[in-house]
């Protein structure tokens, strides 16, 4: 016996996923600003790609954690891969996922300055393994860099709590390497600086050759075409 099922009322997708997509957005915890990174226009600044001119457009930091991709739109953020490049980064922020410079906790002027100092190994690590015989000159010890107060030449916690920075790490006996890390002068290489400054967490983007990769092989053969073409004439 064949059972009559009422009919549902036909409802989009689409518009059911952009509802749902503008609550989760609006209800997700806002991130605390940093010491590196205290405002949308410095936040802007760092990942780059020119979107710091878009900065005077949001009025707060809570907005800038909780507006939706359309409303970036209607802001006059454009092309769409600029919105969708600065809501990724929105998402690492909200993460704890930061550059270089992101942990650093003494900032003045937008500059955070690191030294070098020998900490304890933790006790996971194997006393044997090639990290700890790279890094450190002392037994049970490695050689890290430190946040410290601009000027200072002791960090604010104990050597054996503190946290190395991100992205950084000494060669050699004293020198401190990373990305857009500036030696500090007259410290002979045991003392550097991270400085905000414009794309210094920016993901650079590629550049097509011949067209990408879709468009190549087509490309290229047009090109030997003419080539040959010109070398008959």
């Amino acid at each position: 016996m064949n059972v009559l099922r009422p009919v549902l009322p036909f409802r989009p997708s689409t518009t059911y996923q952009c509802i749902r997509f503008t609550s989760r957005a609006a209800s997700r915890p806002v991130p605390p600003p940093t010491p590196f990174i205290p405002d949308v226009q410095t936040f802007l600044k760092v990942i780059g790609r020119g979107l710091a001119q878009h900065a005077p457009k949001i009025p707060s930091w809570d907005a800038l954690f909780s507006m939706t991709a359309p409303q970036f739109r209607d802001l006059g953020i454009e092309p769409p891969r600029s919105r969708k490049y600065l809501l990724r980064w929105r998402e690492r922020f909200r993460k704890g996922e930061y550059g270089i410079g992101g942990d650093l906790d003494h900032v003045e002027d937008g500059i955070g300055e690191i030294r070098v100092f020998e900490v304890p190994v933790p006790k996971e690590w194997s006393t044997t393994s090639t990290a700890v015989a790279t890094a450190t000159r002392s037994p049970g010890m490695r050689k890290v860099a430190l946040n410290v107060p601009l000027g200072s030449e002791e960090p604010t916690v104990p050597l054996e709590g503190a946290k190395p920075i991100r992205f950084t790490k000494i060669r050699g006996s004293h020198t401190i390497c990373g990305p857009h890390v500036e030696p500090l002068a007259g410290s002979r290489g045991w003392g550097a600086r991270i400085r905000i400054k414009e794309g210094l967490w920016e993901d650079r983007r590629g550049h097509k050759v011949d067209g990408g990769e879709r468009r190549k092989a087509e490309v290229r053969a047009k090109k030997m075409v003419e080539e040959r073409r010109t070398t008959r004439k």
